[in-house]
């Protein structure tokens, strides 16, 4: 049986070093900047060989509760309800503040098994730190460095001692291949082109989403409504989420992985080294979601950042699903609806037939329609269709319009096949594919889509030629 670990602590003492220590990549961005984490993440971790699931929290800051900041403690709050164990973080290089020693009380209270960690401890002058840490009255500071790995061992003996040696290593071994797991990427190419056998859509499978747009577009008020529960910092002040938070949720009995992403603006925009990380962050996101849900502002849709956003989406060859946020406030819907949705065939010609469905997170509008779009999108970018199919299908094309002729020489065609699925992917054997215009591959990609019902989802055309075993051959004389 697994638990959990909550790392609190003041804010710039650490805790997403610490969180990325264990977790055993870069998922927390870390900065100087102090109140960097702003949400709260939880992951799979491991300490040698104790598996738990660990959760980097916002710094714990004494606000009013409609301040940022009183939100973001509201989320420490939560996780350390979640908890089993808290690590309380506190930097051993500046010593115990004052704030330390209010929220050492609210630990205290909580009545949780508590371990301190005195980070920063390999800093000249942090020995003083560390025994101040006792005044703490929480037991004896366990003195680390994130940043270097040091201390690691001791960390490991106080969480066994202060959850019990049962607890802590009785975990099943099949942990360990959980945590692996997640490093998959997605969109392996299926081995066998040829195969006749189309299979199934499979609806129980996990999916991966990612919600992007620009800052103050709605996606963490999105993802709350879609979850039911207030998991992600949200407000009226723009750009709140920084990291790439990702959530669980079960749904109609199938496992989805939420991944919500900070607001990207204009790269001219962006000054920040802590705003190019959040950024990043985002885009590796985007490389790791299947369907990918683009929240455009219903009152200012389709601004030039929105439309580099769904082309970098298409680009990597991700599904996108378009919502039209903030419907609420449209004074006009029928109008806008058909004003947006000629927009969206216009602006993005790459996904014609992309779905787009209008609602408003703020109230709870549309949500149905937008998973259902999402499902809907999903099947269409695992399709896969028979050799026998398409080849019957080039027939078709070849005999109503052939590839025109190159400087005089008629292009052949041969046949296709599909390559891959996630995007769908196809080859097409042609005796000059450098010849080939750019204006009949379109043709071919929208007459597949058109043909095989894919709408709304990147198709890949891959020109190739058979070798000739002749090329280079000297003729013989006779």
């Amino acid at each position: 049986m697994t638990f959990k670990v909550a790392i609190i602590g003041r804010p710039n003492v650490g805790k997403s070093t610490l969180f990325n220590r264990l977790v055993g990549k870069k998922l927390a961005l870390v900065d100087d900047t102090p109140g960097v984490t702003r949400d709260r993440r939880v992951h799979a971790a491991k300490l040698y060989d104790i598996y738990f699931d660990v959760i980097d929290t916002a710094g714990f800051e004494d606000a009013a509760a409609a301040t940022l900041q009183g939100r973001m403690r509201a989320q420490t709050e939560i996780a350390i309800e979640e908890a089993d164990l808290i690590f309380f973080v506190v930097d051993a290089k500046s010593g115990i503040m004052p704030d330390d020693k209010t929220f050492g009380e609210i630990v205290r209270r909580s009545g949780k098994p508590v371990v301190v960690v005195a980070n920063k401890s390999e800093a000249r002058g942090a020995q003083g730190g560390m025994l101040e840490a006792w005044e703490l009255g929480l037991g004896e500071p366990v003195p680390i460095s994130a940043e270097h790995g040091q201390g690691l061992p001791d960390l490991r003996d106080a969480v066994i001692e202060a959850l019990g040696h049962e607890r802590t290593l009785g975990a099943d071994e099949d942990e360990d291949e959980d945590i692996a797991e997640s490093d998959v990427l997605i969109g392996e190419d299926i081995e066998d082109p040829d195969v006749e056998l189309v299979s199934a859509y499979d609806e129980t499978k996990p999916l991966r989403i990612a919600v992007v747009g620009r800052p103050n577009a709605g996606k963490s008020t999105l993802i709350n409504a879609l979850i039911g529960e207030e998991r992600l910092l949200t407000g009226p002040e723009a750009g709140i989420t920084r990291d790439s938070i990702s959530v669980d949720w079960d749904w109609k009995g199938r496992l989805i992985r939420l991944h919500d992403t900070a607001g990207m603006r204009r790269k001219s925009r962006i000054q920040e080294k802590l705003e190019k990380l959040s950024v990043a962050d985002g885009l590796r996101a985007i490389r790791f979601a299947e369907i990918v849900v683009i929240v455009l502002d219903a009152t200012i849709p389709f601004e030039k950042q929105d439309l580099q956003i769904a082309d970098l989406i298409i680009r990597e060859g991700r599904a996108p699903v378009i919502a039209f946020n903030k419907w609420d406030m449209i004074d006009n819907p029928q109008e806008a609806l058909a004003e947006l949705r000629e927009k969206t065939q216009r602006l993005l010609p790459q996904v014609r037939g992309i779905q787009a469905v209008p609602l408003s997170a703020e109230t709870g509008r549309g949500l149905d329609k937008l998973m259902d779009a999402i499902i809907k999108t999903h099947r269409v970018w695992n399709s896969r269709v028979s050799t026998g199919k398409l080849n019957r299908w080039l027939e078709g094309i070849l005999a109503h319009h052939p590839p025109p002729a190159v400087a005089g020489r008629r292009l052949k065609i041969k046949y296709v096949t599909q390559a891959k699925t996630r995007p769908p992917g196809f080859v097409v054997n042609c005796s000059r594919p450098e010849a080939v215009p750019e204006s009949y591959v379109r043709y071919l990609v929208n007459s597949l889509r058109e043909s095989f019902d894919m709408p709304g989802v990147p198709i890949r055309v891959a020109l190739r030629t058979s070798d000739n075993p002749f090329a280079g051959r000297a003729k013989k004389k006779h």
